[in-house]
């Protein structure tokens, strides 16, 4: 009996005992919080990056079939100038790195390195949070092209596109995403109603002032010439992968998926998201129903996008019902500008300044409604610094490329179509 008790004794000592430095394993435990939230980040990412395929397909369809390789051309060109200039200059001017900067205004005019060790705190991966905020970046640029669609030259747009990507679009959202005065103040854009898509709205309405319509857009008693695009099955098309994209642009900007509730959250956010991209179309529907009595499939593909926009600003908050009438406001909002444009005579081809710039207006205001702790003051002087700093910054660019190497083709050449006239192909082999 005391030999048995002894072995026990002497057994239990020995299991409470450290285990000796051959027997401990050398490998630190699994930071599965890093993990999930890169994974995060870089599913998002390519979800958004595969937005830059729905707005080539939406504008393809919705230009005149000689002007679609043109289309393409810029959206393809423009996504390559993002990652560039992101790389360049952007992403240490959004978030502040080293160098000189004006705290709370500018950052630091340098490169990023995604190298390095992992730092002991780091919850997500440098990589994966660069490569998930460029695709909003280059969406920033994606929305101009489609509304300076058919009568502007390619070098122009893609130098406007070097400074909007590099310059524009990261000192703005800097404001509010870089820890800047913005969101020192109260502002809240989650996921970019204003800091991306409006952003864009302020650059494309103010390049469409500066550039004109298209030749034969507007009479001079007042009167509107209809352009239809070529392919509305591409328009669908495009539309729908915009959707689906939207799910990553709006889900990932959680920005965590290390805990149960930041898996919860981002549920809800793709609910919402969902909930308002439906309503919208519904409510194209039924306002292009009643309106013109009958229903306009290229105001029902804007209303679902416009939904989206309006979500954006705050998708997590909402009930599945506050999304829905968040998301059926932007619906409509994208059918009655659109006529509110053409009585101002401004051209805009593929609708994108009712679906980002004022529904991204909507969509920011909106947010107060179920967002504690934010007000519809704050949320306006958000609005305005944004537009204030577009409207200025590509104003001057714009009238510096105008007045340099110019901005608009020959009047030959666009009634030509710019595919033959500056790239000498065409996408269908034919033109009309």
């Amino acid at each position: 009996m005391k030999l048995k008790t002894a072995t026990l004794v002497a057994g239990a000592a020995m299991a409470l005992a450290p285990l000796p430095l051959w027997a401990q394993s050398a490998e630190p435990p699994v930071n599965n919080a890093f993990i999930f939230n890169t994974l995060l980040f870089l599913i998002g990412g390519f979800l958004v990056f595969w937005m830059a395929a729905g707005f080539a397909m939406l504008e393809a369809g919705l230009v005149r079939s000689k002007n679609v390789a043109m289309q393409l051309t810029k959206n393809i060109v423009l996504f390559a100038i993002a990652a560039v200039m992101y790389w360049l200059v952007g992403y240490n001017l959004m978030y502040p790195g080293d160098g000189w900067t004006i705290p709370g205004l500018i950052g630091a005019f340098s490169t990023t390195s995604i190298k390095g060790d992992i730092a002991a705190d780091a919850t997500y991966a440098v990589g994966s949070d660069f490569f998930f905020q460029l695709m909003f970046c280059a969406t920033t640029a994606s929305i101009v092209s489609g509304t300076l669609a058919e009568r502007i030259k390619l070098w122009p747009f893609l130098a406007f596109t070097v400074m909007l990507t590099g310059v524009f679009y990261p000192i703005g959202a800097s404001w509010q995403w870089g820890g800047g005065w913005l969101s020192e103040a109260g502002f809240s854009d989650f996921a970019g109603s204003t800091l991306v898509h409006a952003a864009g709205g302020f650059a494309a309405l103010t390049g469409a002032l500066i550039l004109g319509p298209r030749l034969g857009k507007f009479g001079k008693n007042g009167q509107v010439t209809a352009m239809p695009g070529n392919n509305l099955a591409l328009a669908t098309l495009g539309t729908f992968v915009l959707w689906l994209g939207w799910f990553g642009f709006n889900g990932a900007s959680q920005l965590a998926l290390g805990t149960e509730a930041d898996a919860n959250a981002v549920a809800i956010i793709f609910a919402n998201t969902n909930m308002a991209a439906a309503s919208g179309a519904i409510g194209a529907l039924v306002l292009t129903q009643a309106i013109y009595r009958r229903i306009d499939l290229t105001m029902v593909l804007n209303g679902a996008l416009a939904g989206l926009v309006s979500i954006t600003a705050g998708p997590l908050d909402p009930s599945l019902f506050g999304a829905l009438w968040i998301g059926a406001i932007g619906g409509g909002i994208a059918v009655v500008v659109v006529p509110m444009l053409d009585r101002l005579r401004i051209d805009d081809v593929v609708g994108a300044i009712p679906v980002h710039l004022v529904a991204g207006f909507w969509g920011t205001m909106a947010v107060p409604f179920y967002t504690a702790g934010t007000s519809f003051g704050t949320q306006l002087l958000g609005f305005a610094a944004i537009g204030g700093f577009m409207i200025a910054a590509s104003g001057l660019m714009w009238t510096l490329l105008k007045v340099t190497i110019g901005l608009r083709p020959s009047s030959e050449d666009e009634v030509l179509g710019l595919d033959k006239a500056e790239l000498g192909i065409e996408a269908y082999g034919h033109s009309r």
